[in-house]
């Protein structure tokens, strides 16, 4: 449904989109994640209409939109900050687009009232944005985004206002939401959780580009890069080279680590090994065994993280699930622990 091809957007001597390309299918629900200043708000504004790529396309149903204006697209946004009209009713903050396009008012009403109970706002549509809460504020931009029945609809950052619990729900209601309408959801986030939770795929951005796209489990699991590996997630990053016997990886600290080695390297090459903390288990069961002391414990109520010393002056971190209702940590500061994993767990990545 949607094509970025190889659309550029500078500001002075600063490339925030350079020569990046996209395709975003219909009724899929893409993420574009990445830090602050990676250019994916900048993107999402190109397809809204309120910015002009530089260089290359962007394109809707095969249609070059690049010149069309915001309002003349079949998209719509909603905002960070909502952006509802203080003066303005629930329901008139809903019915405002529709009135700009000329619509019949039975038909704005209809539309309205339907939207009222489609964000679960029934019963408030009479009352101002001050008197509502911040999850219901919330639901008001997003009904006012979808009067108008867009095809796409681009959502920035749209949770960054809301309370952790607030925010899981509202990220479940969103994904139903989507699955009913039909609709092209697009979200900015820089909350790797939000995105991993809510999306079909991620586009993962840095610089202006983008590093890698793939479902949320792809991402997370098969990471292509030594920085896509660190920016999701937690994860272990362990210097070394290919084993001569091309078993794993050769650390000078450590030893040999056994992990799969891609086709395309060969031994001496220099790489990374890494593990993400709850493939490590406290226990000497696996391919890979390194004995540390416990240097830091941060408990998380469904488990446990620990950071552990171990030789070369190296740290490395294990999350543990608290199975067992012990009040606390299994270990604790300065004990002694193996920490072991599978070789399968490690990835192995270019440096």
């Amino acid at each position: 449904m949607v094509r970025f091809d190889r659309v550029g957007r500078r500001f002075g001597s600063v490339a925030a989109v350079d020569d990046l390309s996209l395709d975003i299918a219909a009724n899929e629900f893409v993420a574009l994640l990445g830090p602050s200043g990676c250019g994916k708000t900048t993107l999402l504004r190109m397809l809204a209409g309120f910015e002009t790529p530089d260089t290359g396309r962007v394109l809707l149903d095969g249609k070059d939109i690049s010149a069309v204006p915001p309002y003349r697209r079949p998209v719509n946004m909603m905002f960070q900050s909502y952006a509802l009209f203080p003066h303005l009713t629930v329901a008139g903050n809903i019915a405002f687009g529709l009135k700009r396009e000329g619509l019949p008012r039975g038909e704005i009403e209809t539309r309205v009232a339907e939207m009222l109970a489609l964000a679960r706002l029934t019963g408030l549509g009479e009352r101002k944005p001050d008197q509502l809460s911040g999850g219901q504020r919330q639901r008001v931009a997003l009904a006012r985004s979808l009067a108008k029945r867009p095809r796409v609809l681009l959502l920035d950052e749209p949770m960054a206002a809301l309370d952790r619990k607030l925010r899981e729900e509202t990220q479940f209601e969103l994904m139903e939401l989507r699955r009913r309408l039909g609709l092209t959801f697009v979200i900015v986030t820089h909350d790797q959780e939000e995105a991993m939770v809510m999306a079909d795929r991620i586009a993962l951005m840095d610089k202006g580009r983008i590093v890698q796209t793939g479902a949320p489990a792809e991402i997370y699991e098969r990471p292509r890069t030594r920085w896509a590996a660190q920016f999701i997630g937690d994860i272990n990053i362990i210097e070394g080279r290919v084993a001569a016997d091309g078993s794993g990886v050769a650390t000078d600290a450590l030893g040999l680590l056994r992990a799969p080695v891609p086709a395309g390297l060969k031994p001496g090459d220099a790489v990374v090994l890494a593990v993400r903390p709850e493939k490590i288990a406290l226990a000497t069961s696996g391919d890979n065994n390194v004995a540390g002391t416990v240097s830091e414990v941060g408990y998380r109520g469904d488990k446990s993280l620990y950071k552990v010393a171990v030789a070369g002056g190296l740290s490395m971190k294990a999350a543990v699930a608290n199975a067992v209702r012990a009040g606390g940590p299994a270990m604790g500061l300065n004990d002694r622990v193996t920490l072991s994993w599978p070789a399968d767990a490690g990835l192995v990545l270019p440096p």
